[in-house]
């Protein structure tokens, strides 16, 4: 065993200590043109790699990243400064925040609506994705493997939202104004016996919302807000931090238990039983490293929406590449037989 770990050793020129330049890139196949995709951190470049793999085609080729300046900036203003030089080489994609709600209410909101070269989640960010209730038994699977349902978390999610949709509209409206100390993050505690009490309190500190919030829902409503899907759009780490991953440790916590028991109660004994607990035990894996993997939420609407997105800057950058000259074998139909197939 010993002399094959040193001959891939020996192979592998990443295995051996080099004090030596660090290595270069593979050189890219030469037929494909480069799109330069440009992410807000290093957490967003693994879930926008995701996206765009389902878009690999015989003309373009992806690369994400975060920002190329010298300077290391990162974040959704640095992208939103970038983008008059937004083209269709370089792709900017951010968080929708609210954003996408707001729809041109904020100037920020604007320039993201019409910006030609920009993607954004639809949701507020990446997390609300990660935790889309269906895909949620998938997570619990991965990490336990123990496929026994125990827990309906669509209905939990949709009871949920449901329950903070009042307060939600408060918190997207003041945000709106920028005026979000009316109601700040910090006091989003999303906790049903809190919530009619936390209503009614900024009902009485601001009677002069309550009518233009009527209209203001109306709005948000138009862009597919419901009190049903009200979590994919607040804040995505207190959606994850605090509520799904709290839900998903019980919810584990009592499938590990229910395996355990499952093998205790075999008719396996001594080293037998310990070697059967010890290769359950090893295939564990954390439940916040299976989320943040979690990619199970592509048959989301707001997911489908960013698809569509995508593939219409796709057919437009490839009809100006056939129109330009840089697509020349190929007729139309074949471009789209090509696509459709993915043949190089």
């Amino acid at each position: 065993m010993r002399k094959i770990t040193d001959k891939l050793r020996r192979i592998n020129p990443f295995a051996r200590k080099n004090d030596g330049p660090l290595p270069r890139p593979l050189p890219g196949d030469p037929s494909l043109r480069v799109v330069k995709v440009f992410v807000e951190g290093y957490e967003d470049v693994a879930f926008w790699r995701g996206v765009f793999d389902c878009f690999s085609n015989p003309y373009l080729y992806f690369e994400i990243s975060v920002p190329t300046r010298k300077d290391l900036p990162k974040g959704k203003k640095v992208l939103m400064s970038m983008i008059p030089e937004s083209s269709e080489r370089m792709l900017l994609c951010v968080d929708s925040d609210f954003d996408f709600l707001f729809n041109g209410a904020t100037e920020q909101s604007r320039l993201i609506r019409d910006s030609r070269y920009m993607f954004h989640t639809y949701t507020y960010a990446t997390e609300n994705y990660l935790c889309y209730a269906p895909s949620l038994h998938n997570v619990c699977v991965k990490a336990t493997k123990n496929d026994t349902r125990i827990f309906d978390f669509v209905k939990f999610m949709h009871e949920y939202s449901c329950t903070i949709y009042p307060l939600f509209l408060w918190y997207a409206y003041s945000a709106q104004l920028a005026t979000e100390n009316v109601f700040p993050l910090i006091d989003f505690k999303w906790l049903r016996r809190n919530v009619s009490k936390r209503e009614n309190l900024l009902r009485q500190r601001n009677p002069r919302m309550i009518e233009p919030m009527k209209e203001f829902e109306v709005q948000l409503r138009g862009r597919g807000l419901t009190p049903e899907n009200a979590y994919l759009f607040m804040h995505g780490h207190t959606l994850m931090d605090n509520v799904v991953l709290i839900m998903l440790n019980t919810v584990c916590e009592k499938l590990r238990a229910m395996s355990i028991a499952k093998i205790t109660a075999s008719k396996k004994q001594g080293v037998a039983l310990k070697n059967e607990m010890s290769n359950y035990t090893n295939s564990l894996r954390s439940i916040r490293d299976v989320l943040l993997d979690n990619e199970n939420y592509t048959k989301s609407p707001l997911y489908k929406r960013l698809e569509r997105d995508i593939e219409r800057y796709i057919a437009r950058t490839i009809w100006n590449m056939k129109r330009n000259g840089e697509i020349r074998d190929t007729s139309m139909i074949g471009i789209i037989h090509k696509l459709r197939t993915g043949q190089q």
